[in-house]
């Protein structure tokens, strides 16, 4: 299936036929990616005396129990809910669901102990494109990030002044490989968050950030059209799937 869509006074053919997920899936195991120390998430059938909800031990249905938590065990995306002490939520937060985005990968570098992106890095990936949505594909790139344990192995982050660079050029949707955009123990400085979200000026309340994706190699870096799906949760962050749509060629 093929859509047309406008946009900026342009028109874009969609093909929606091949979808590119770059979620990363919730499993009940210690193989599900985790950050932030937590125990990794549950799925267990639900049991009340001697119900038992799983079909293989006598039920009529699977009826499965899930604890997780959406920052420390999955792609997940987050409004400014995550630093106010107002309540924002997600779930009223964003409003659309399909955005132009851009895809690149970028190599941190390394400045003291910290790898980090910093605004020249953006500036070379992006040239002079200013997408709405900007997804960030970390390398080296590979599948060890569907699993890997982050918490106390400071992963890369984002400096303040490259986020502060894509707020200037008009970025609303921000998606990373990353557990989180900020420095894992960064004394509860937020840098980044704060910058992107505007927490000392006008807030951003539109503006989201999504964490945890893996963007496979085969994915191109370039435009494409992202559908940015969330579950229906009242809370600041929620389980996310972000699939991309290739941009077709007049």
């Amino acid at each position: 299936m093929i859509a047309t869509i406008k946009q900026d006074n342009n028109t874009y053919k969609i093909d929606l036929t091949a979808p590119l997920d770059i979620s990363i899936p919730l499993r009940g195991d210690a193989q599900n990616v985790n950050a932030w120390g937590l125990q990794h998430p549950t799925i267990t059938p639900h049991t009340d005396g001697s119900f038992i909800g799983k079909v293989s031990e006598g039920a009529a249905i699977n009826f499965n129990d899930i604890t997780f938590n959406p920052h420390a065990h999955g792609t997940h995306t987050e409004c400014v809910g995550h630093i106010t002490e107002e309540f924002h939520s997600i779930n009223q937060s964003l409003d659309g669901f399909f955005y132009l985005a851009e895809l690149i990968s970028v190599t941190p570098q390394l400045i003291d102990d910290d790898w980090v992106v910093s605004k020249h890095i953006l500036e070379l990936a992006l040239g002079d494109k200013k997408p709405l949505a900007l997804v960030i594909r970390t390398m080296p790139n590979d599948r060890t990030k569907l699993s890997r344990q982050y918490f106390g192995t400071n992963p890369p982050y984002l400096l303040e002044e490259a986020v502060q660079f894509l707020v200037d050029i008009g970025v609303e949707h921000l998606l990373i490989d990353l557990p989180s955009v900020d420095k894992e123990q960064d004394g509860g400085h937020l840098l980044s968050h704060k910058t992107f979200w505007d927490f000392n000026g006008q807030l951003r309340k539109k503006a989201t950030i999504t964490e945890l994706i893996f963007v496979p190699d085969g994915i191109n870096d370039g435009a494409y059209l992202l559908n940015l799906q969330v579950a229906a949760f009242e809370n600041d962050a929620s389980p996310s799937r972000p699939v991309l749509h290739k941009i077709l060629e007049e």
